[in-house]
């Protein structure tokens, strides 16, 4: 895996600076009204300041210097720790739709509220308790990341909001194509963009740009999308390489998670269209039944013996190609298109 770039983790500890002070802040402020709503925002502070790659900082941090704008400026570190804040939403409320019992190695909010409720044998189900204080937990991540933007122009709210209705519909795509069995590649690449990709790069590239230089839009925005659309789309399939053959211990979720709760991926179409008869009976046992570590393996087996895993990876590459190469006709400053380079480099072929 390539270096994550040197100016990642500097973007990350002023970051993760400005969401220690919100989330210190707003816990003392509502734990002095009633000590209970000090737990919400624990959850909250657990997950995001918990590591993490920053990425969507990053991106906005370099779409905003790029375009002009001073690094020190705190509207952009604002504006990262509010992606970090929607990336947090969608995580719990992610984990909740998927049944996911742990994220990074620990467990998610909605299994640490349930198990709370049983500890305290409490009246009702406690999954139901669980999942809606979770919900709620998101819900509070999503409100906070809006009060970080507060003051910013109007055109970086039609970004944000335009950003916001995306992620909300590849996420509702991505379950329903887990439901349907949905094989298709033209929608399993849809869902890829829509649901990861576009609020990963493309967005937070979008919003740095015009919260320096708003005048520039017209000529910023495509040039940015040209490399931030194939670029995100590398990014989602590495990360369902991973969340098809990657290891637990490196990313923190049961090995083979996609594959056990029928993800509707690029790789699993690609494997889908390539297959024999026989492969295909082993392949469509992904989203109809509870898999178990043997059929795990045996799904693994045949998505390497049809191609489909060789076919992926020379997909990434050239998307990753694609991007690099218009990124450097990008009208943005050299520092902020070299290290733009490098990310699409770490962010392509990453393991976790």
């Amino acid at each position: 895996m390539p270096a994550a770039p040197s100016s990642l983790s500097h973007i990350a500890r002023r970051v993760d600076a400005r969401l220690q002070l919100l989330l210190d802040t707003e816990r003392t402020r509502w734990s002095a009204f009633d000590t209970d709503l000090a737990q919400p925002i624990d959850e909250i502070a657990r997950l995001v300041l918990a590591g993490g790659k920053r990425l969507r900082p990053a991106f906005c941090h370099w779409g905003f210097v790029g375009a002009g704008g001073n690094p020190d400026d705190q509207r952009v570190i604002d504006a990262g720790a509010a992606f970090e804040l929607m990336h947090a939403f969608a995580l719990f409320h992610d984990d909740v739709m998927d049944g996911s019992s742990t994220r990074r190695g620990e467990p998610t909010t909605h299994i640490v509220m349930s198990e709370l409720h049983k500890k305290n044998s409490w009246v009702g189900e406690s999954r139901r308790f669980g999942e809606g204080a979770a919900i709620l937990v998101g819900d509070l991540a999503f409100v906070y990341a809006d009060q970080l933007l507060l003051g910013a122009p109007q055109p970086v709210w039609s970004i944000w909001n335009e950003l916001r209705v995306e992620l909300n519909f590849g996420q509702y795509l991505d379950m329903l194509g887990s439901a349907n069995s949905e094989r298709r590649l033209v929608k399993a690449e849809r869902i890829c963009r829509y649901k990861s990709g576009k609020y990963t790069i493309e967005r937070p590239l979008h919003l740095g740009a015009v919260l320096a230089a708003p005048e520039k839009a017209e000529q910023l925005l495509p040039a940015l999308s040209a490399y931030g659309l194939p670029l995100g789309d590398a990014f989602q399939m590495r990360d369902d390489v991973m969340g098809a053959f990657g290891e637990t211990s490196v990313t923190g979720k049961p090995v083979g998670d996609d594959l056990r709760e029928g993800k509707p991926t690029p790789l699993m179409a690609m494997a889908t269209a390539l297959a024999n008869a026989a492969q295909l009976g082993v392949l469509q046992l992904v989203g109809n039944t509870v898999l178990n570590d043997a059929q795990v393996a045996d799904v693994q087996m045949v998505i390497r013996e049809t191609g489909a895993l060789d076919q992926l990876e020379q997909l990434i590459t050239s998307l990753t190609d694609e991007a690099i190469e218009a990124i450097g006709k990008a009208p943005l400053s050299q520092e902020a298109r070299n290290e733009l380079i490098e990310l699409a480099a770490f962010v392509s072929w990453r393991s976790v």
